[in-house]
């Protein structure tokens, strides 16, 4: 069995805004502390993971509103409004600045691992807010993944039953709210990596359990831990 290196990431972990970019978004301060501005929960529980996996973590802090680490080049919503406004030197300076090293880091840090022969093994930490646009999304975890791989797909279709097992009232959905195969640093990774060399998921918890915060939040991702790490002890990952 081939050895497996895990990687941990949270690409939308705070709402920062380097203070010369402040003036940028002034008067935006209530999306900032929204979804909008970042994923509340999504680092709490990429330290978890990172924890219980002896995992290397790689978070970002600055605000998705500056730019949005999982979003590629060119999306209409790689920068807020205000900052797509800004002359494009201005722009770039951000891009190199955040986008760029975070982005370049975790693709050398999964490079490192398959020049060692392993597979790597890469969880993405988020979080989706509740209600979007009038619409209550009906879950409290989403497992992101692209179908069309199949060690993807085994691994989110074992750690979802391992996780009803231990509680049947969780609604756990596959790529709900969004598509694994959507836009983002996963589905970036997968063309730059073979499906036998590189899994990505992206974990999804509803902001509403974070938010709340209390015993039910730790128990939470305490569960989801424990459930993946039994996942992958049993695949012969771990």
């Amino acid at each position: 069995m081939r050895e497996s290196a895990f990687l941990v990431t949270c690409e939308h972990g705070g709402k920062r805004i380097p203070t010369r970019y402040r003036d940028c978004l002034a008067g935006q301060e209530a999306s900032l502390r929204s979804h909008r501005g970042y994923d509340p929960g999504a680092l709490a529980m990429a330290r978890d993971l990172a924890r219980g996996l002896g995992a290397p973590l790689m978070t970002s802090t600055i605000s998705r509103l500056l730019v949005d680490l999982n979003r590629s080049p060119g999306h209409p919503r790689l920068h807020a409004e205000a900052i797509w406004r800004l002359p494009a030197a201005i722009r770039q300076r951000i891009v190199e600045d955040h986008y760029l090293p975070f982005r370049a880091g975790a693709e050398a840090a999964i490079a490192g691992a398959l020049a060692k022969g392993k597979r790597v093994i890469h969880l993405s930490s988020h979080s989706f807010t509740p209600i979007l646009d009038g619409i209550v999304r009906g879950a409290d975890v989403g497992l992101l993944y692209d179908p069309r791989r199949a060690g993807e797909t085994a691994l989110c279709q074992e750690w979802l039953g391992r996780i009803k097992a231990r509680a049947a009232e969780l609604r756990v959905r596959r790529n709900y709210p969004y598509r694994g195969r959507s836009d983002g640093f996963t589905a970036h990774l997968r063309r730059r990596f073979a499906a036998e060399d590189y899994i990505g998921v992206e974990l999804e918890i509803n902001q509403a359990i974070a938010l709340a915060g209390g015993q039910a939040w730790r128990r939470l991702r305490a569960l989801l831990v424990s459930c993946l790490r039994e996942t992958l002890d049993s695949a012969g990952c771990a």
